[in-house]
């Protein structure tokens, strides 16, 4: 036998015997690999005032590190109607509403990464669009936008947001 078949026979014989054990520890770590992620993906909260309790969705869903807020609309906490005088102030009202929300559950308007909005009308997205940008004059979230053919409660915008929560509010802005 020459020696790369003598080397040949030598690999094989040693995979035969080391090759099951490598293959039985890889499946044991990418086992654990998954009961991790799993265990991660487990950690989640769902977040509901009282007031809202009835309705068959959470106001906010924390996974980890992130908080993901139901769509809102601009209904005023005071007399529970929308917000009067059209787009503008019902624009401004949701993101109110939705800074409280973010407050309530450990966030902030600084800290929101990522926004959906939805209007009533297209058309009426430039004058929704001055005022969601007050909103955030130190940075801007990701956003999509799109016309519907309504809204809840006959609404002009709703609004979600995602957003860290529970780590140094710089560390996200890298």
């Amino acid at each position: 036998m020459n020696s790369f078949a003598a080397l040949a026979t030598a690999v094989a014989a040693a995979a035969a015997v080391y090759a099951p054990a490598a293959a039985q520890e890889h499946e044991e770590r990418r086992r654990e690999m998954r009961h991790e992620a799993e265990g991660e993906m487990q950690r989640v909260e769902y977040l509901t005032s009282d007031a809202l309790a009835a309705f068959p969705f959470s106001e906010a869903v924390r996974v980890g590190h992130m908080l993901f807020l139901s769509g809102q609309i601009g209904l005023d906490p005071a007399t529970g109607e929308l917000a009067s005088g059209g787009i503008g102030p019902e624009t401004r009202q949701t993101l109110e509403s939705i800074g409280a929300t973010l407050e309530k559950y450990g966030s902030s308007m600084d800290r929101v990464v990522k926004c959906t909005v939805m209007l009533a009308d297209i058309a009426e997205w430039p004058a929704m669009n001055e005022v969601y940008a007050t909103f955030f004059p130190g940075h801007k979230p990701a956003r999509s936008a799109f016309g519907t053919s309504g809204l809840a409660l006959g609404a002009r915008v709703e609004i979600e947001c995602w957003a860290t929560v529970g780590m140094d509010p710089g560390s996200e802005r890298r």
